[in-house]
């Protein structure tokens, strides 16, 4: 079987399931157009961060990137993530790689400002 990589879009999590469908209808785009994407909980709802990580070894994935879907790396990204990673790595035998989160991609601020355009706009319709 060809290498192949699983891309993990990573939301912190909630008991309120409408903060959880939000993440997911952010998620819904990219889990269309790219086959090996999922998304997972840190902590507090399902699928969690460890059931993803074990399907994709299920599957036969070799490799994991780790999308969080953070504005900033915090102390979830600096020492929980990367604690729990490492865990993973060696329960799986994965390579699995945490990305920075979204909010350092400078795209994220280029869509923040249409959005803000956008609401003007709509105020003088």
């Amino acid at each position: 079987m060809a290498d192949q990589t699983r891309i993990i879009l990573l939301a912190h999590g909630s008991s309120d399931q409408r903060w959880c469908k939000t993440f997911e209808d952010l998620a819904e785009p990219t889990l269309k157009a790219v086959p090996e994407a999922r998304v997972a909980y840190m902590e507090l709802s399902q699928p969690s961060l460890e059931d993803e990580v074990a399907a994709a070894a299920a599957a036969g994935i070799n490799e994991i990137r780790i999308l969080p879907l953070f504005l900033a790396a915090g102390r979830h990204l600096r020492k929980d993530v990367p604690e729990m990673l490492d865990t993973y790595r060696a329960k799986y035998q994965l390579d699995i790689s945490l990305m920075p989160p979204i909010g350092n991609d400078p795209r994220l601020g280029f869509a923040l400002r249409d959005i803000a355009r956008d609401l003007l706009e709509q105020d003088h319709d």
